[in-house]
């Protein structure tokens, strides 16, 4: 369980932020957890999602690639999600 509660989706009146918190949603990364404690400030719910776009889903690397290096990370600092 966060700290940090979720933000419930029929809060929130921005149509980008709802529009982040729905790609997770469909395509499960960035976790939908994460985003719905994000949404909480909308700057920075932006930030992140901005550059998530930029480096995971663009860039030159292939993506499987980039998935190899997110679950490296994810098991080298032991995180659960």
């Amino acid at each position: 369980m966060p700290r940090i509660p979720y933000v419930d989706p029929a809060s929130i009146a921005d149509p980008e932020i709802l529009g982040y918190l729905e790609v997770a949603r469909r395509e499960g990364t960035p976790r939908p957890e994460s985003q719905a404690v994000r949404a909480h400030n909308p700057a920075v719910i932006r930030a992140f999602s901005q550059a998530w776009g930029l480096t995971f889903r663009g860039g030159v690397l292939d993506h499987s690639l980039k998935e190899l290096c997110r679950v490296y990370v994810s098991k080298s600092i032991e995180c659960e999600y």
